[in-house]
C-alpha cells in the first residue's frame, strides 16, 4: 500500500468571531494525519491552538523508537531532503519496510500508516514543530525555552498558546542544531546565536545555551509567504487605502526613493513586497538582505543575501555594505534593501543622491526618530544625503474594534532636512485611528519634485493619481486578489493604459 502525505492541503476560509469564547475551529495541516484545533479553553480562560496528530499505543511507540534508532544509522538525510516530496516519501517508506523485515516486526497497515507519519515528520520535516511550519495561517512560531509552551502568531486569531512544549533541554538543543543545519549556518557553545533562513525562506533566530537565555535554547521562526500579499489584499484588510497605493505607484514609476519605517512585525516587509508590484515590468531590480524575506516573483530580479563568517574571526563574511557597494556595478533600475541598520546606509543614500530609485525598511516609529537614527552613530549621515529621500511610510500596530491589526499610519514627504537635524515635512496621506479611515491631502511636494525632474505638468500627475486610485479601488470591488492577475493588470497598464481603463469602465 503506497503511503501518501499531502503537505499542500487546500486553505480553508476561517470564520470571524466577535466573541473569542465562541471560537471552535478545526482544519487539516498534513492530511490525513495532522490538524489544528483552535478553541476557547475554559480552564485557563484563553484561546489556544492544539496540534492534533495520530495517537500511538505504548507498543507502537516502542516500534517507532526502534525504527528511528535504526534509521539514523541507515538513511542519508541530505539526499532525502534535497529530493522531491514523492521521492523522499518513497525513500523513507522503502527504508522503513526493509528495517521492519530485518527486525521481524509484525504490524497492521493502520499501525504502519500512523508510524510512517512520525518517521516522515522527524526525518524529513521539522520534528514536533512540523505541523506548525506547514500551517498557512501562522506568521511566527516562538519557543522561549524548556518547560514553557510554544506560542504562535496566527493571521486570523493572533497570539495563541499551543499544546507543544519542550521538556528535555538536550532534545531542544538538538532541534536548534537541526535548525542551524537546515539554514546552512553553525551554532555551538562558542557561537551560541543563530540568524538564518530555512530552505523555504522562513527566517530563524535561535540561541543555544543557558548562559545566553536562562530557560535554555530558544528559537523564533518568522514564516515565509511563498506568494506575497498583493496590494489589493492589503486594501481588503484595511491596512492602507487605494489613494496610498496610487501614490506609491506614481512615486515608484518616476524612480523616487521610499523608506518604510515601523516597529518589529508592523508589516514593513509585507508593504515593501506589495510596493514592488508597481515596478515597471522591464526594469532590473537588485535586492539586498541579511536574511531572505523579500519575495518578488519577477524575472529581471537579482536577489542578494549577506553571508556570515565561518568560525572565529571574519573569514568568509560578506556583509550588506560589501554587497551594496557591488550592486551599483550591476546597473539596477531599482534597488531594494531589506533593512538599513549601519554603515550600508551611507552607500544607499549616496545611490539615492545619484538618482538610483531605492526602497528600504528601517526600525523607527516616527519620522523624527528615523532622521535622528540616520544622523547619529553608527550611521551618521549628513543632512545633504538625508535630503535625497523622497518619502517615509510609517507602518504601525493598531487596535481596531478590540482586535490587533496593522495600519499604514502616515505617509510623510521629506521637504528639507536642516543642518541641526530638524526637518520640514509634508503629510499627504494619514490614518485616523478614531474612525479607522484614511485621509488624503491634495498637495504633494514629491509630485511637485517629479513634475520638475521629468517635465510633466502637475495637473497631469494629479489626474493620473485619481485614475489609478479608481483602478485600484475597482480591482478591490471586483475581488481581484490573485498574485498573477494583479501583477498582469499593473503590467498591462504600463503598456496600454487606455485598454485597461476601458476594461474597468474608468474614464482616463
Amino acid at each position: 500500500m503506497a503511503i501518501v502525505i499531502n503537505t499542500n492541503p487546500s486553505i480553508p476560509a476561517l470564520p470571524k468571531f466577535d466573541d473569542k469564547r465562541k471560537i471552535d475551529v478545526r482544519y487539516m495541516l498534513i492530511p490525513p494525519y495532522a490538524s489544528a484545533h483552535i478553541y476557547w479553553n475554559t480552564k485557563i480562560n484563553e484561546l489556544v491552538y492544539d496540534i492534533e496528530e495520530p495517537l500511538l499505543q505504548d507498543y507502537e511507540r516502542d516500534i517507532l523508537e526502534k525504527l528511528e534508532k535504526a534509521m539514523v544509522e541507515l538513511i542519508n538525510i541530505n539526499v532525502a531532503v534535497e529530493n522531491t516530496l514523492e521521492a523522499t516519501t518513497e525513500y523513507i517508506d522503502k527504508t522503513a519496510r526493509l528495517l521492519i523485515d530485518e527486525l521481524n516486526i509484525r504490524m497492521s497497515n493502520e499501525t504502519y500508516s500512523r508510524i510512517f507519519y512520525y518517521l516522515f515528520r522527524d526525518f524529513i520535516g521539522m520534528n514536533e514543530l512540523d505541523p506548525l511550519l506547514r500551517d498557512y495561517f501562522i506568521e511566527d512560531v516562538e519557543c522561549n525555552g524548556v518547560d514553557t509552551p510554544v506560542y504562535i502568531v496566527h493571521r486570523a486569531y493572533r497570539n495563541l498558546r499551543t499544546n507543544l512544549a519542550y521538556t528535555d533541554i538536550d532534545k531542544l538543543a538538538s532541534f536548534v542544531e537541526k535548525l542551524a543545519q537546515r539554514t546552512g549556518r553553525y551554532i555551538s557553545y562558542a557561537q551560541p546565536l543563530l540568524d538564518g533562513s530555512l530552505p523555504d525562506g522562513s527566517r530563524v533566530n535561535a540561541t543555544y545555551t543557558k548562559d545566553v537565555t536562562s530557560r535554555g535554547p530558544t528559537f523564533t521562526i518568522r514564516k515565509f509567504t511563498k506568494i506575497p500579499w498583493t496590494p489589493i489584499q492589503l486594501i481588503s484588510m484595511n491596512t492602507l487605502s487605494p489613494e496610498m497605493l496610487a501614490y506609491f505607484w506614481i512615486l515608484i514609476q518616476y524612480k523616487s526613493s521610499i523608506l518604510i519605517a515601523g516597529g518589529t512585525a508592523s508589516g514593513k516587509t509585507t508593504l515593501l513586497n506589495a510596493m514592488a508590484f508597481f515596478i515597471p515590468p522591464e526594469s532590473r531590480v537588485v535586492s539586498i538582505e541579511d536574511t531572505r524575506e523579500i519575495n518578488l516573483p519577477r524575472e529581471n530580479w537579482l536577489p542578494a543575501v549577506a553571508r556570515t563568517s565561518i568560525g572565529v574571526g571574519k573569514i568568509g563574511e560578506v556583509d550588506l555594505f560589501d554587497i551594496l557597494k557591488n550592486s551599483f556595478r550591476q546597473t539596477p533600475d531599482y534597488l531594494i534593501v531589506g533593512e538599513v541598520r549601519g554603515k550600508e546606509a551611507f552607500v544607499l543614500f549616496q545611490g539615492m543622491a545619484s538618482g538610483h530609485a531605492s526602497i528600504s525598511t528601517m526600525h523607527a516609529d516616527s519620522v523624527d526618530t528615523l532622521i535622528r537614527r540616520l544622523q547619529t552613530p553608527p550611521i551618521e549621515l549628513s543632512p545633504t544625503l538625508v535630503n535625497s529621500l523622497d518619502c517615509v511610510a510609517i507602518a504601525a500596530h493598531a487596535i481596531v474594534d478590540r482586535k490587533e491589526t496593522r495600519r499604514l499610519r502616515e505617509v510623510v514627504e521629506i521637504v528639507n532636512v536642516n543642518r541641526d537635524g530638524t526637518a520640514l515635512i509634508n503629510t499627504p496621506l494619514l490614518w485616523d485611528p478614531t474612525k479607522d479611515i484614511f485621509f488624503y491631502k491634495k498637495q504633494s511636494k514629491v509630485f511637485e519634485r517629479i513634475s520638475a525632474r521629468h517635465g510633466i505638468p502637475l495637473e497631469k500627475l494629479q489626474g493620473e493619481f485619481v485614475v489609478r486610485t479608481k483602478l485600484i479601488y475597482e480591482m478591490y470591488k471586483r475581488k481581484i486578489f490573485e498574485f498573477e492577475e494583479v501583477q498582469k493588470i499593473i503590467n498591462d497598464y504600463y503598456k496600454n493604459p487606455i485598454e485597461v481603463l476601458a476594461k474597468f469602465n474608468i474614464e482616463g
